[in-house]
């Protein structure tokens, strides 16, 4: 069957993203975990309860098959959907945040190629809110009128896109939410990995390790107000006061490559050593290790991610570094829980994947010849029609 796509989505220029200003301080410096637990209950975003499930989670046996993570769910709790039941074909929508860095792109390629492997998809019209909440706003109740049988939304931030979501569930459609998450339960099922806790903390007790009581770390958060960002960060606030750890800075990037490096070069003018690097996007993490090398310092302890020349640059210099990933395969299941929710079948309430992490032991597993340099290697799409060009 043909699909019928209607698509309005941002041409892909600067991987800049757009300055936000946040309400939520940035905090600076060491302290101890009393300090971060004062500035932590302070936080719209930190909740002890989510925290420590998440770290609990990183040890649990996912359910589903086992070549298929995009398809598993760790501590399913599954919902009836027999309401939405209809025979098809069926029309999806589609409300994206936005496609502007290098790991949305390389998600948005393996949606639509996991739409493609669907007959039953008849058409599939998607708005792109170019990280604007008032557009995707906007386009949230745009999608409610033009007869979506199920509406999949990546929120731009959380609070804000709240109200738009409860709408869009007033509709009557199936909304099923991912990636970012919003502050009510109306959808169908919210589709994330582990979380930004468990993110966060696998990067923050590495560092720990590595650098010991008093070493300086640098701290690199991409943009506030979005939860799984904030949630990386709190954890490892919390983690880095515990175990000593000297955070000289927690610094802002936007996305902005060139202004990361640039970020930590007045760092290292300052500090005169700085011994590790925490990110909460390790979008520009080789940016910042040549920081370090035009000064000729050695590299630090780093944590990235699993963007392809991160983990090239890792296995070629034997870098101390590891990626805590948050995988763009979760594109995917969106896809599949809308078909599933449109045929009646159970899926869970909280539908969380598994959250690999990539370490010297296991890189190799995850290292793929001639891919680009701004690919993400848990895409899960590897044994899709089209790989690897359409990722190229």
């Amino acid at each position: 069957m043909r699909k019928t796509w209607l698509t309005a989505v941002a041409a892909v220029g600067a991987l800049a993203m757009a300055s936000c200003t946040s309400e939520l301080p940035a905090e600076t410096g060491a302290g101890d975990t009393a300090q971060a637990e004062s500035s932590q209950s302070n936080n719209e975003f930190f909740d002890k309860a989510e925290y420590e499930r998440q770290l609990a989670l990183r040890d649990a046996t996912a359910e589903g098959p086992a070549d298929k993570p995009w398809e598993q769910a760790l501590e399913p709790e599954l919902v009836d959907t027999s309401e939405y039941a209809n025979d098809g074909p069926y029309h999806l929508c589609f409300s994206n945040a936005s496609v502007d860095n290098p790991w949305r792109q390389v998600g948005w390629k393996t949606m639509q190629a996991e739409v493609d492997l669907h007959d039953e998809i008849e058409k599939f019209t998607v708005l792109d809110a170019e990280a604007k909440d008032d557009k995707q706003i906007s386009d949230i109740a745009s999608l409610t009128s033009q007869g979506c049988d199920a509406l999949i939304v990546s929120p731009n931030t959380t609070s804000t896109l709240t109200p738009a979501v409860e709408r869009a569930c007033d509709n009557g459609m199936p909304v099923i939410v991912f990636d970012r998450g919003v502050n009510t339960d109306c959808p169908v099922t919210f589709i994330h990995p582990i979380g930004g806790y468990a993110f966060g903390a696998s990067a923050a007790d590495f560092l720990a390790d590595e650098v010991g009581e008093g070493g300086k770390v640098l701290a690199l958060r991409v943009l506030p107000g979005v939860d799984v960002l904030e949630h990386r960060w709190a954890a490892a606030e919390r983690i880095f006061a515990d175990r000593g750890v000297d955070v000289v800075g927690v610094e802002f990037t936007e996305n902005d490559t060139a202004g990361a490096k640039n970020i930590v070069s007045d760092y290292l003018q300052r500090e005169g050593q700085i011994d590790g690097i925490w990110m909460d996007d390790g979008t520009a993490a080789v940016a910042v290790l040549e920081a370090f090398e035009d000064q000729g310092m050695e590299a630090p302890a780093i944590s990235g991610e699993d963007q392809q020349q991160f983990l090239e640059k890792w296995k070629s210099e034997n870098l101390t570094a590891l990626a805590p990933t948050y995988p763009t395969y979760q594109w995917r299941t969106p896809v599949i829980a809308a078909l599933k929710i449109l045929k009646g079948e159970e899926v869970p309430s909280e539908w969380i994947l598994p959250q690999p992490v990539v370490t010297s032991d296991n890189l190799d597993d995850y290292l793929s010849a001639g891919m680009p340099p701004l690919h993400y290697a848990l895409c899960g799409c590897q044994e899709m029609p089209g790989f690897p060009q359409r990722w190229k």
